[in-house]
């Protein structure tokens, strides 16, 4: 299983990622804005999602819409 970012790059366990376009998260007030970096990111089962920490917040974010940094 090989997960790769909006652009064909291959992702690893702690890796940085950039967000490519605005994001709204879902049962939550909070919008990530575009450029938005992410350190450390965790890959899980599902190879289209990647796990952040925002703060004490773990986010699932889609892979489409995030770029390797």
């Amino acid at each position: 299983m090989t997960t790769k970012d909006s652009n064909g790059n291959i992702l690893n366990e702690g890796d940085s990622v950039q967000v490519i376009k605005d994001l709204k998260v879902k049962g939550s007030s909070i919008t990530l804005k575009r450029g938005k970096k992410f350190k450390n990111i965790r890959l899980t089962n599902n190879e289209e999602e990647v796990e952040c920490r925002e703060g004490k917040t773990t986010l699932v974010l889609k892979t489409c819409f995030l770029r390797k940094v």
